[in-house]
């Protein structure tokens, strides 16, 4: 979870969390298998930064971590 320190002070209302859910589930269901875990983490994190920025829609929070994932990839 040390990934994950820098939401420590993150905090989403029950509906976010469902929001963010299924932009995450969208994202990881269209990425090749094997799955590699630091995908997993790019698309994760960028979904919590995104959603604590204030964006709400799944569609627009799961095209933006496809696209921090493509720019990972290229580095």
């Amino acid at each position: 979870m040390a990934a994950m320190r820098d939401f420590s002070n993150a905090s989403f209302p029950p509906e976010v969390i469902e929001i963010m859910t299924t932009a995450f589930e969208a994202a990881i269901a269209t990425l090749p298998e094997p799955v590699h875990l630091s995908h997993i983490t790019i698309v994760a994190k960028s979904i919590l930064r995104t959603a604590d920025a204030g964006e709400r829609d799944a569609a627009v929070l799961e095209r933006i971590a496809l696209m921090e994932l493509q720019i990972a990839q290229r580095r």
